[in-house]
């Protein structure tokens, strides 16, 4: 063989090997092989001690999320992931929640004239607003007519502050008059309920004919609803006219 064939085997083992070890160690570097770092615990800290205590541990650091808690400052820390004391290694992202600076407002869900007063109050408060005392009104009871903030009337999709003070209108289970009355016409009426014998309900709904009580004279003819046929008096027949007396005899 010649040593031109021998010289080409001998660079391709030298190139496998340098490829098995270029691999071997620069995965070890890439993946910082033996390097941990322990998350430390930032929760309450502001958000510039939190960022400048992460990045002298080569993490990185993302803002993932905002709330709001009244009892902190803004700008402070809520949550952390992953959590402090979890072992990682240098470069790993830590995600933080913060406190916002300002309330949040959120939108007002669906539930004035579609809810009763306990479903209306356990998805108010589960959203984070805050009721006030009930506001009864009459309709129907425990049914959510209405919702007030501040005296302004509001409507399902308008945001809110959830530092505002929500006032529910709610029905108490009485009528009004006008509400609970159907008028039929100027002389029947029957209240909004319905009656149970048919026959009774078309009864009362039919026009009323009162008859007349003027007094008139005994011989004015009764025109009144109901009024017998043989009260209409007769019209008397005209006199008849007397002949003419015979002519004289002589």
């Amino acid at each position: 063989m010649s040593l031109y064939f021998w010289g080409n085997i001998l660079a391709m083992v030298i190139i496998v090997v340098l490829l098995a070890l270029g691999l071997r160690y620069g995965l070890d570097l890439y993946t910082r092989h033996g390097q941990t770092v322990e998350v430390p615990n930032v929760v309450k800290k502001t958000f510039n001690d939190a960022e400048d205590l992460l990045d002298q541990l080569h993490l990185t650091v993302v803002v993932s999320d905002t709330d709001y808690v009244k009892t902190l400052p803004p700008n402070t820390v809520l949550e952390q992931s992953p959590s402090a004391g979890d072992i990682v290694k240098p470069g790993r992202i830590v995600y933080l929640k913060i406190n916002s600076p300002s309330t949040p407002r959120r939108e007002l869900p669906d539930v004035i004239d579609n809810s009763s007063m306990r479903d209306a109050q356990s998805k108010l408060t589960a959203m984070g607003f805050r009721l006030g005392e009930t506001e009864f009104i009459p309709g129907e009871r425990e049914w959510v007519y209405g919702i007030k903030c501040g005296g302004k009337q509001l409507a399902s999709g308008d945001k809110v502050s959830v530092e505002d003070v929500l006032i529910l209108q709610v029905g108490d289970g009485r009528r009004t008059l006008s509400d609970s009355v159907t008028y039929v016409d100027s002389g029947n009426y029957y209240f909004g309920e319905e009656e149970k014998d048919e026959d009774e309900q078309q009864m009362r709904s039919r026009p009323h004919y009162r008859r007349q009580t003027e007094s008139r004279s005994s011989n004015a003819p009764d025109w009144s609803v109901g009024a017998a046929s043989t009260n209409v008096p007769t019209v008397p027949s005209a006199p008849e006219t007397p002949s003419a007396p015979p002519p004289p005899t002589e």
